[in-house]
């Protein structure tokens, strides 16, 4: 496809049709019209200057798990060109970084006042061991780019972390880059995601994690029943059709401190349409671990909720391209 020489419109660049059925119902019931950009493939002439419209960006962290490896790249380009031009973008080339980086995000929320788990970032292999002894066992990994729960596992001794590292099991991480964590301690089983629209809270869902699974696409099409690799893990999702997994979190609210201080953290990075996760640890204090900028909803809770987050968006995107039209 040429970008070039499109109409006017509402536009949602992604590159996994399977997350966007939702959105699809939801523009169809409020009858607006939108369009997809597919970011697998296509091709702009950068002599020639987009179209007006509102450009919605839901590139994800995991598109090289769907042979995209290639559609962050992409994405780039195009979000590029459009903020050449000054078109008005729903999450753009910032916010990108943030969702392929996990060391973009826990650098700016320390810097914001958040309190994160102890992060290493290791480039490479040969350092892992060494850097691991840093950390106080149990110690969790994970991908510096990440998304669907990519290489966390969680390490009860530094001997069973080497023999990870020397084994066939070993993940590499597509940038390079694993991460060394400390292991945060939940109060209870379950962790909480809070969804932000136009950098303004919507609702919060529990998370059941009793059952270990360490997932954190809430989509109906990441399904995938998996065992996980961190049985006590408070950070997880999936085994998603299960209606007991997920549920609206109706103590959390837009007067909870928290939901406030990440308010004011989003529009300070004009992250506009994100989901961000957090434990509530032994103390009873919040660790902020997740910035999902290409977010899903849950059916379950979508149908709990006073209003879906997936309306909630379509409206958003309508008003702000009515701006656009003036």
């Amino acid at each position: 496809m040429l970008y070039n020489g499109l109409k006017e419109g509402i536009y949602i660049l992604h590159e996994n049709p399977e997350w966007i059925a939702p959105f699809k119902e939801a523009f169809e019931r409020a009858e607006t019209p939108f369009e997809e950009l597919i970011l697998t493939k296509g091709s702009i002439n950068l002599n020639i200057a987009p179209p007006q419209g509102v450009f919605w960006s839901r590139m994800s962290a995991s598109s090289h798990t769907r042979n995209h490896t290639h559609s962050k790249e992409y994405a780039r380009a195009v979000l590029s060109w459009l903020q050449t031009h000054n078109r008005r973008i729903i999450n753009g080339l910032n916010v990108l970084e943030f969702e392929v980086s996990k060391v973009a995000q826990y650098l700016a929320l320390n810097q914001a006042g958040f309190r994160t788990p102890k992060t290493l970032a290791v480039f490479g292999k040969e350092d892992l061991l060494s850097r691991a002894k840093e950390l106080k066992t149990p110690f969790i990994s994970k991908h510096n780019q990440g998304g669907k729960g990519l290489g966390v596992r969680r390490f009860d001794s530094l001997e069973d972390f080497k023999t990870y590292i020397d084994s066939e099991e070993f993940e590499e991480p597509i940038d390079g880059i694993t991460l060394l964590q400390e292991y945060i301690v939940s109060k209870e089983f379950y962790i909480t995601r809070a969804e932000f629209i136009d950098s303004k809270f919507h609702y919060a869902v529990k998370v059941d994690t009793s059952a270990g699974s360490f997932e954190l696409c809430p989509a109906d099409a990441c399904n995938v029943n998996e065992t996980s690799k961190i049985p006590e893990l408070a950070g997880a999702m999936c085994d998603i059709g299960g209606a007991e997994k997920f549920s609206l979190r109706e103590d959390i609210n837009e007067n909870t401190a928290l939901i406030i201080q990440l308010e004011n953290f989003l529009k300070a990075h004009k992250i506009e349409v994100a989901g961000v996760e957090f434990i509530e640890d032994i103390n009873n204090e919040f660790v902020v671990y997740d910035i999902n900028t290409n977010t899903n909803y849950n059916k379950v809770v979508e149908s709990q909720a006073k209003m879906r987050a997936a309306d909630k968006i379509v409206e958003f995107l309508h008003r702000e391209f009515k701006k656009v039209k003036g």
